[in-house]
């Protein structure tokens, strides 16, 4: 199975970069726990998406759920995590178990 959001954790790494967030004294520090709390914060946007509404706007679900996925891939990055490893493996895993 070829996973490929390595190549998002690369476009991160480069938006990153350019908007100099990797320097010491940058406002947004690229720090695991930073990075963890944002995939939270961006993952309880999702859910917010559903708050009032069992039919959400497509385009802001959309939106939210590109931002978990961006703030993994970032963390991904700082953790030198292969994501793409990962997620396989993830999946392998699930794929053996037993659901209950």
């Amino acid at each position: 199975m070829a996973v490929e959001l390595n190549k998002i954790k690369e476009l991160m790494d480069t938006f990153v970069k350019n908007k100099g967030w990797y320097k010491e004294h940058s406002t947004k520090p690229q720090l695991p726990e930073n990075l963890a709390k944002s995939v939270s914060i961006e993952a309880a946007e999702l859910l917010e998406c559903f708050q009032w509404s069992s039919t959400p706007n497509k385009s802001d679900v959309a939106d939210e759920i590109a931002d978990v996925i961006l703030y993994a891939c970032q963390l991904a990055n700082v953790l030198d995590i292969d994501i793409d490893d990962a997620v396989e493996v993830k999946l392998n895993k699930n794929n053996n178990r037993e659901w209950k």
